[in-house]
């Protein structure tokens, strides 16, 4: 037995305000009705006069005479908009990348209040045409963009003008973004352009413009409102160096960032002529081994001021200056999810605290329009990451990402194909292929249920719930009652040697059932509920089958024994209980898996009560990127070996000790949804100060935990709605 008392609670007080008001309005006939909104059409530059290639930008202008106020728009636009009223810019990158499904989009809605003056307003948009399929993204068939409104006069029509911005294109020759992508680089021609003030209207066009055509081929897509924020900006950040400098001779400056971050770069310069180049990337414009983005200016004569508009990522800004240009101001504007770290963790071990930190920042920085696997080579959202980065949000982040958590639920649901097949990353216009496991692991106990666990959101199980069956019925298992492997597109099961992919299958598909049940029971299919006992039961007797004296090896694998093969053994409760000493021993022998499946096998051992070895293993494992000088984790144990999937710097995927700290460590394990009970029971290993919040769908939960010789000594704070069990040793 472990000794442990709780020393100390309290618990946080919080005012109930009880009694109704009752409030008689009385209406007058004269009353207005609320203003119904007016569909606007898709709307593009005419045909007549140019076409839209991938990567160029499409400005929309419109005079409108107004009186109302609090006007409320959609937006839609294929594929990013920014939106200027009056010459302010109101909406700085608009827009998610396509789709919500294969044929739908999302649009933006926004009310418009304090931009507007009665009488003649001038509403100007610029369009970022993409164009291209991509990891992340499902383009549509033209450039173009749709606004509607309870306003008519302002819905997208022929009365709006359009134009090709004559300074802003794609960026030709190399490095081209990788194949991934679906955006291109950024040229701007500053010499195409009066542009002397950051945020000007339509970055500096002013004219001529021409006609709109509709597209009717946009008008058959279904329209989806945004599910998430606006981002948040940060606002802009100027560098502390000595200014002016004049290059003498071709220099690059660079700025230090604070931290990783999605940052667009900011100059205020001169130049003697027109057509100086200007660079501007940063230190990861090759991450993952592949090139990613960056953005060139061409000057124009004189004084300009210039702000990058598409969102690189790095820990050094940089700008590469040509000769005789002088640099009056450089700076950046960093911008994210809309989302605030509202979570904490730190202990009397430095070095897990500085995991925690990393991985809480690592976990931001692949946030934007979907979760990625990495901001830079991909952008992509690979549901094996998502999964560990879902959970990440529930220990570290406010409830706002719970928005993006049930973005990518919905997607994922929604891109199934007719066969059943689930598969990811999605969005997606060129990638559909299958990985089994990742899909298992995405439907089961740590993926789709466990939001539902911290959120509550049964909705969104019912939606699921037809779905995920169609999914799960693709599997057979054979004589014996074992998972028969899936091929899928890609039979991959991690990164990393001595796979038993055998085992591996049979430990998600449990965990798979074992969610799909607890779904059963949710949505009253008790029939299915019951036949699932049954499939569980007959997988873990072929799965316990494959003792071997140390450690469960399938007959197939080739090989020594694997220990991510022993971690869903015990995650999935098909261990037998007899052998969990054993086990303990094989998880500790065996080092071969990534940082992504390192996760589950750390848990294990917080499973099998040696909180101890999981924290000193974590230590071990993570004690290279610990130690780095970068502000975030790496997609594999060393960033140059291809082994580990090429290496990006910055992989949530890598974060999960900031779950299992938060949660094992501080002790903090919720067991009803939504928090409405949790058992407190720290399981510190040999850390011997930990403090931490929880920022749990009910409000923050905070806990100290003093472990010594004697005893552990705990203090807590959680709201009155919790229902606390103190599961602790005597």
């Amino acid at each position: 037995m472990r000794p442990g008392t709780i020393h100390h609670k309290t618990h946080t007080s919080r005012l109930i305000i009880a009694g109704l008001a009752v409030l008689i309005i009385l209406f007058t006939s004269c009353r207005e009705s609320p203003r119904q909104m007016v569909s606007g059409s898709w709307i593009g530059l005419s045909s007549e006069i140019s076409t839209v290639a991938p990567g160029e930008w499409l400005c929309f202008r419109k005079n409108v005479e107004l009186y109302e106020s609090e006007i409320k728009l959609t937006i839609a636009a294929d594929t990013k908009y920014w939106m200027w009223v009056n010459g302010e810019l109101v909406i700085r990158e608009g827009g998610l990348t396509w789709g919500p499904h294969p044929k739908a989009y999302y649009q933006d809605t926004i009310t418009l209040d304090q931009h507007l003056k009665q009488g003649e307003n001038v509403i100007e948009i610029i369009v970022w045409y993409w164009g291209k399929e991509g990891f992340a993204h499902k383009t549509g068939p033209q450039a173009a963009m749709r606004v509607s409104s309870d306003v008519k006069s302002l819905v997208s029509d022929s009365s709006w003008s359009a134009a090709k911005h004559p300074a802003l294109s794609p960026l030709t020759g190399d490095p081209y973004p990788n194949w991934r992508h679906a955006q291109s680089n950024v040229l701007f021609d500053g010499s195409q352009i009066t542009l002397d003030q950051v945020d000007q209207a339509l970055w500096g066009y002013e004219g001529p413009w021409h006609p709109v055509e509709y597209v009717s081929a946009l008008e058959k897509y279904e329209a989806v409102n945004r599910p998430i924020p606006q981002w948040k900006d940060f606002g802009l950040t100027l560098s502390d160096q000595i200014l002016p400098i004049t290059a003498d001779s071709a220099m690059t400056l660079t700025i230090p960032l604070a931290h990783n971050a999605h940052i667009t770069g900011y100059m205020e310069i001169s130049a003697p002529m027109d057509s100086l180049r200007v660079e501007i990337f940063t230190d990861n414009l090759k991450g993952g081994n592949e090139y990613n983005f960056h953005s060139v200016f061409l000057t124009g004569k004189g004084r300009q001021v210039f702000e990058t508009p598409n969102w690189i990522n790095g820990h050094e800004l940089r700008f590469k200056i040509p000769q005789g240009v002088t640099v009056h101001d450089l700076g950046y504007r960093e911008t994210g999810y809309q989302s605030a770290f509202e979570g904490n963790f730190s202990s009397s071990d430095s070095s897990l605290n500085k995991l925690w930190d990393k991985a809480a920042r690592t976990l931001y920085v692949t946030m934007r329009d979907n979760y990625m696997d990495c901001p830079d080579r991909e952008r992509a959202q690979w549901w094996g990451d998502v999964v560990l980065e879902m959970e990440e949000t529930f220990y570290c982040l406010d409830r706002n990402s719970d928005q993006l958590s049930r973005k990518a639920i919905k997607e994922l649901l929604d891109w199934q194909k007719e066969s059943g097949v689930l598969f990811s990353p999605v969005p997606a216009g060129k990638w559909d292929k299958e990985l089994p496991t990742q899909m298992l692991a995405s439907v089961g106990k740590y993926g789709i249920w466990n939001y539902y666990l911290h959120t509550g959101d049964k909705d969104m199980i019912v939606y699921a719930y037809p779905i995920i069956g169609d999914y799960l019925r693709l599997y057979r298992q054979d004589a014996d009652g074992m998972i028969i492997k899936r091929q899928g597109g890609w039979t991959w099961g991690d990164w990393g040697d001595n796979k038993d992919m055998t085992l591996i299958f049979a430990g998600w598909y449990a965990l798979a059932l074992e969610a799909y049940s607890d779904m059963a029971a949710l949505v009253g299919d008790q029939t299915t509920h019951d036949s699932l006992s049954i499939c569980r039961e007959r997988l873990t007797l072929a799965a316990r089958a494959t003792w071997q004296g140390d450690a469960y090896i399938s007959a197939d694998h080739e090989g020594s024994l694997d220990g991510r093969a022993q971690a869903l053994m015990v995650l999935s409760g098909m261990a037998d209980t007899a052998h969990h000493d054993r086990l303990i021993t094989a998880l500790m022998q065996e080092a071969n898996c990534s940082p992504y499946f390192e996760k589950y096998v750390l848990e294990a051992l917080y499973v099998l009560g040696r909180d101890d070895l999981a924290v000193s293993r974590m230590k071990s494992r993570f004690g290279e990127m610990i130690d780095s000088k970068l502000t975030t984790l790496w997609e594999g144990w060393s960033l140059n070996d291809p082994r580990w999937g090429g290496g990006t710097y910055n992989h949530a995927w890598s974060g999960g000790g900031l779950s299992l700290l938060s949660k094992y460590g501080l002790g903090v394990i919720d067991i009803s949804p939504a928090y409405d009970t949790i058992t407190i029971d720290p399981r510190p290993g040999h850390i011997k100060k930990l403090h931490g919040r929880i920022p749990s769908i009910k409000g923050p939960i905070d806990i100290t935990v003093d472990n010594t010789a004697e005893q552990i000594k705990v203090n807590y704070e959680v709201p009155k709605t919790i229902h606390v069990i103190e599961a602790y040793d005597q």
